[in-house]
């Protein structure tokens, strides 16, 4: 097979990336997205399969006669986010934007499998997921319980994220624990609220939530064992009172992260003991709900030397390195890793404006370094002879 043009490979990707930023969607409606991608992979000549978990697309790509196959997968949604930007490709979507990056990711995605349909260079079956609902983690898990590894079956995955801050062409990546799990909570004060010059007369609960959230800084402080990373964030507090009346009514919600299932559950635990404690001490009432959103991400040791080797083999040695710490950020790939070993990487954004913020931009100097590591992957795994 020849090989493809990467200069003119690399033009075409920043197109089709520039037309999906400039037309996002959010989670479980990324139905022109999905479409956009499912005629590409036919083009390429893939097998094609849409609506795998609502919105996410499968292609498949087999060479030669070899028996395994692997996975690579791309996130397709967007945020909440009305954009600042000015370039010509900004969003035309009122309040929603590609301000993590998902458009790159998934035009990379796409560009690997141009490629790899183009060049081969591998023996065994690929299997291109781009996966809906990443931003709210519910993606992966709809994809999973619509029989995605049932009908599409693969031992091994590989994704990536851009990353600002970290130099265009550079990758990183770690072994074990690299982002954390998310869990979100609640916490309702009831008491009885009443006129601002008579605090005396009911149980207002503004004083009692603001004692519940400086409680909740001591779960991490103190609870939890030092060696152990945890997080948790009151991010709003609301109530029902006005100028001058007191609430009777205040809810706290807010966000917590961790990367082992134990530290999790201490944090749930110690947050309703500070939360009913408390409020009995203001002789309100409290009730707490906690759910689970995302899981710790793990990355399998053997897989991560596998994919830093096939970035050696696109990169210069000094761009690709082990990443010192894990984040405290958290990925629906998680999901994946929970039922087939894989490895997530961090790709080099250049000085651009950080994830989740109305000015990001995905820089296109990085496709085709994101399309030639997933490629790389695939021709190291499915190695031909």
């Amino acid at each position: 097979m020849a090989e493809l043009d990467l200069e003119a490979l690399h033009c075409e990707m920043a197109a089709w990336r520039r037309d999906i930023h400039a037309h996002p969607e959010f989670g479980f409606e990324e139905k022109r997205t999905a479409a956009f991608v499912a005629q590409k992979l036919r083009e390429f000549g893939l097998e094609v399969a849409e609506g795998v978990g609502r919105t996410g697309v499968v292609g498949t790509l087999t060479r030669g006669s070899g028996n395994r196959a692997i996975a690579l997968r791309a996130d397709m949604d967007a945020l909440r986010i009305a954009e600042q930007g000015t370039q010509a490709w900004r969003s035309q979507t009122p309040s929603t934007m590609h301000a993590c990056g998902h458009d790159g990711h998934t035009s990379m995605l796409l560009g690997a499998a141009k490629l790899l349909a183009g060049e081969g260079g591998f023996d065994g079956t690929v299997r291109f997921i781009f996966q809906p609902a990443e931003e709210w983690g519910r993606g992966a898990l709809a994809m999973l319980d619509d029989g995605l590894l049932e009908h599409f079956p693969f031992e091994e995955i590989f994704g990536l994220h851009n990353m600002p801050g970290l130099p265009i062409g550079h990758f990183e990546t770690r072994s074990g624990p690299v982002m954390s799990a998310e869990d979100n909570f609640e916490i309702v004060l009831k008491g009885l609220g009443g006129h601002a010059a008579r605090p005396h007369a009911g149980q207002e609960t503004l004083v009692a939530a603001c004692a519940v959230v400086v409680n909740l800084q001591t779960i991490v402080s103190r609870r939890l064992s030092p060696a152990d990373i945890g997080v948790v964030s009151v991010t709003e507090l609301v109530t029902d009172g006005t100028r001058n009346a007191l609430p009777g009514l205040a809810r706290i919600l807010g966000d917590c992260r961790s990367f082992r299932p134990e530290v999790s559950a201490a944090i749930e635990q110690e947050m309703r003991r500070i939360a009913e404690g408390t409020a009995q001490a203001y002789s309100v009432a409290a009730e707490v709900t906690y759910t689970r959103e995302f899981v710790p991400l793990i990355n399998d040791a053997a897989l991560v030397d596998e994919a830093l080797a096939a970035a050696r083999t696109v990169l210069a040695d000094d761009a690709v390195g082990v990443a010192a710490e894990p984040m405290t950020a958290s990925e629906d790939f998680a999901r994946f890793l929970t039922h087939v070993p894989g490895c997530f990487v961090f790709m080099g954004n250049g000085a651009t404006a950080p994830l989740h913020n109305p000015a990001y931009d995905f820089n296109d100097d990085g496709l085709l370094h994101g399309a030639r590591f997933h490629a790389a992957v695939v021709r190291r795994r499915l190695a031909v002879g």
